[in-house]
């Protein structure tokens, strides 16, 4: 028997990383050659680097590092991720679920910059939503709420009105802080606690209410 949750928004907000972008090939390759460099396991660094922005997993890493020295790794390590795009795919259901958002008030929420987004988003041929908060937007990254609480204050939301689709602990963490149901997607995002879980867009089902509100279905 399937079973069915269903969960009333009036906004969503998206990550993009493993939540409607499957950019996990780049990811790791980047992250691989870095950690060789820094003479760090490399699957030590793949368990942290997710939903971050770099300098801040960086940070996690290598305590005493100069700060100066990981926003330098960061801004070369996004030229990098953001000319590799190959194997640069949706995620499952991300094409009929941005379909199905077209006009109603959802924003992405990143922890990639403007020309890294804009990269990934092209190439998995994604409409790039226009309410977009990346990490020129914000001071602070994930876990942070700041990235999610200025995407609903630019939708005119309040955050308990906000559904976050998120991938990574720090997405889910930021999501929670900012006091909104979060929904995870992916095997990774189980473990986390999200108020509800899909293994794909697949799983979900939009639908617009008359009165402006947004219902969310997530099967299986």
């Amino acid at each position: 028997m399937t079973a069915t949750t269903t969960l009333i928004a009036r906004a969503l907000l998206l990550d993009m990383d493993s939540t409607i972008v499957n950019s996990e090939a780049v990811v790791e390759r980047c992250w691989r050659r870095w950690a060789v460099e820094q003479g760090l396991p490399a699957e030590d660094v793949l368990k942290v680097v997710h939903g971050r922005q770099g300098w801040a997993t960086m940070a996690a890493l290598l305590p005493d590092r100069p700060m100066e020295q990981n926003l330098a790794d960061n801004r070369r390590m996004l030229e990098q991720e953001t000319a590799d795009v190959e194997g640069v795919v949706p995620v499952p259901g991300a094409p009929a679920f941005m379909a199905a958002l077209a006009h109603l008030p959802h924003a992405l929420v990143t922890s990639a910059d403007i020309a890294l987004a804009e990269a990934r988003m092209g190439a998995a041929r994604l409409p790039m939503p226009d309410v977009r908060i990346t990490a020129e937007s914000v001071s602070a990254s994930k876990p942070d709420p700041e990235g999610f609480l200025k995407g609903a204050a630019e939708l005119g939301f309040a955050p308990e009105d906000c559904l976050v689709f998120e991938d990574s602990e720090a997405g889910i963490e930021a999501g929670r802080a900012a006091g909104m149901r979060v929904v995870g997607v992916g095997d990774r995002a189980a473990q986390f606690g999200p108020t509800a879980h899909v293994r794909d867009l697949t799983q979900i089902r939009i639908e617009a209410l008359m009165d402006g509100g947004i219902t969310v279905r997530i099967t299986g």
